[in-house]
């Protein structure tokens, strides 16, 4: 070959390279922007979640978005970060990958924003993957049955309300009466149960993210979890990512075969932020002025949770999804679509709340379609009659406001009532190990708590579990350890239960 001849392969080859490149960067500009909502043409082969890249000058001042409207002519783009920075006719060029966030052991312990970036002043994430922030839920066939408790350490949930690794339950109510603290409960009571957490605050006061985060440090709960913040003075685009964010990072570990507790708090200001985003790209509005697929935008997010089979890693992620209602009405859209979702609700009221009962779980509404399947055996037994009973109280209490005449078997119902409803209450931040609930459980439903004062029966109970630690640790180890109950182990219960009450006369009639 001449060098003539090769001089023009050399060229053909970089002119071709060119052409390569020139056609792998689509750039477009922007021609309305405001909101954190920008409107582009020229990028017409965007993919839908596609990030774009908006460049206004100088490197630093590099912002993202996501397409998230594929019009004819132009693409709305939702803005993640300063939408002040953009101005009209701004480049903005398509990066050729859908969004996504870094996952693994990195994300562990620390505050992140819904694109991974650290809040925590800890240094970057070093993380080696990266997961797109959507992904079609697994299927049918490659899921089990819900049939492993996890164990909230909140004794009305666990007895009457369980929750099984795999399921999604919602909480809801009313707002400050105590439905994050349900979920950071259940966090910190994971401790030692092989179970990575994931809090995802959207549109949370970030003082208030900053106190949980401060607690679940002190709980030694940050070990194993991570806290997601979408905070109250972020863009709706950062809210309306958050959750799928979380969950992306939760799903790392569910390939991994591990089990992951998830808690999206709450989604009533996730529907709110993605409204918010739908009417800016002039989508038509619904019911209550929600977009049409805002069924749709909770149902692709929690259909995520799953427990997987054996062949496909039997890994687990639990959902734990909060909505906050308006005066109790849990008949109003959002809630009813999340409840439809769901397998099951933990319905918190405002009277049972400032009656202080605390956590204010109403019996009677709160629900779990798992049921029985998520306890463990030991609990089954004792608690089985125990959603009945607590049922059952509230109606015979509001009767016996009447003042009429009750038999012997409605009072004896009432009392027993009556120490069911003080045993459920519970102080925040103070989770009971399963074995300490068996044990005041079968106290209360074999009857061995029937000639305890009702305003004395908290104090009982705080005592039992000092008197059982110190001198039984035998046995709430065998409660622990078998998950079940034998009539040996219930004869050594009832007389640990009898040789307490001898030494605390003074809480017996």
């Amino acid at each position: 070959m001449s060098t003539k001849d090769f001089i023009v392969e050399q060229l053909k080859e970089q002119i071709a390279g060119y052409k390569s490149s020139l056609k792998e960067q689509t750039v477009g500009r922007v021609i309305e922007v405001g909101d954190g909502i920008a409107r582009v043409e020229g990028i017409s082969d965007a993919m839908m979640s596609e990030m774009l890249e908006f460049a206004s000058g100088q490197a630093a001042d590099k912002t993202y978005g996501v397409a998230l409207n594929l019009e004819e002519d132009r693409v709305g783009v939702i803005i993640l970060g300063d939408s002040a920075k953009i101005k009209e006719g701004d480049e903005v060029r398509c990066l050729k990958k859908i969004l996504e966030v870094p996952v693994g052991e990195a994300v562990i312990g620390r505050v992140l924003n819904p694109l991974g970036q650290p809040l925590d002043g800890r240094g970057e994430i070093a993380a080696e993957k990266f997961y797109p922030v959507e992904k079609i839920a697994p299927g049918v066939i490659s899921r089990q049955s819900v049939k492993e408790p996890v164990q909230t350490g909140i004794k009305v949930i666990d007895a009457i309300i369980p929750i099984g690794r795999g399921q999604r339950e919602l909480i809801i109510g009313d707002r400050q009466i105590g439905k994050s603290a349900i979920a950071i409960d259940t966090i910190i009571n994971q401790k030692g149960q092989n179970m990575k957490c994931f809090y995802v605050a959207i549109g949370q006061k970030e003082s208030k993210v900053a106190g949980l985060v401060a607690k679940l440090e002190q709980s030694g709960a940050m070990d194993y979890t991570t806290v997601v913040l979408a905070g109250a003075s972020a863009p709706a685009s950062l809210l309306y990512i958050a959750p799928y964010a979380g969950c992306a990072m939760a799903e790392y570990f569910l390939d991994q075969g591990e089990d992951v507790l998830i808690v999206y708090d709450d989604l009533s200001k996730h529907a709110v932020a993605y409204r918010e985003i739908s009417l800016l790209l002039r989508r038509p509005p619904g019911r209550e002025a929600y977009p049409g697929d805002v069924f749709y935008l909770h149902s692709r997010l929690l259909e995520r949770a799953c427990k997987l089979n054996p062949e496909h890693g039997g890994g687990s992620i639990t959902a734990l999804p909060i909505i906050e209602t308006q005066a109790g009405d849990i008949s109003a859209y959002i809630p009813t679509n999340v409840i439809s979702i769901t397998d099951g609700q933990i319905y918190l009221t405002p009277d049972l709340f400032y009656q202080g009962n605390r956590p204010a779980v109403d019996a009677g509404l709160s629900v779990s379609r798992v049921g029985s399947s998520a306890q463990i055996k030991a609990m089954k037994k004792v608690a089985g009659k125990m959603k009945l009973e607590a049922a059952q109280f509230r109606e015979l209490a509001a009767f016996a406001q009447f003042g009429a005449d009750l038999d012997k078997d409605t009072k004896a119902k009432l009392e027993r009532g009556k120490r069911l409803q003080e045993i459920f209450k519970q102080g925040q931040y103070a989770p009971v190990a399963v074995a300490n609930q068996v044990l005041i459980f079968f106290a209360l439903t074999s009857g061995l708590a029937d000639d305890v004062p009702v305003e004395k029966i908290s104090e009982f109970e705080a005592g039992l579990h000092k008197y059982a630690a110190a001198s039984a640790e035998k046995i709430l180890k065998e409660i622990a350890e078998k998950k079940d109950l034998n009539e040996k182990l219930e004869s050594e219960m009832k007389k640990l239960v009898e040789d307490y009450k001898e030494t605390a006369e003074y809480l017996v009639r």
